[in-house]
């Protein structure tokens, strides 16, 4: 059974995702965020953080399917 707080990180991580896939990084960001104000720890979350801030300096191309190619190891 998931417990009220992992819930909470699924529901934020979730509507963070979504953002991200429109390319609406400042508002993914954000859910990400509350994400990570509810469990510091959360993986995904950290990830996606990460990736919104990639692209909000970089944005994709207007044709992106979505995935994150990673430039470096």
């Amino acid at each position: 059974m998931i417990d009220e707080k992992k819930r909470k990180v699924l529901e934020l991580f979730s509507k963070g995702r979504e953002h991200y896939k429109l390319q609406e990084f400042e508002t993914a960001l954000k859910y990400f965020k509350e994400a990570l104000a509810v469990d510091p720890e959360d993986g995904p979350s950290q990830t996606y953080v990460e990736r919104c801030e990639h692209y909000l300096t970089d944005p994709p191309p207007t044709n992106w399917d979505g995935v994150y190619v990673m430039k470096t190891k």
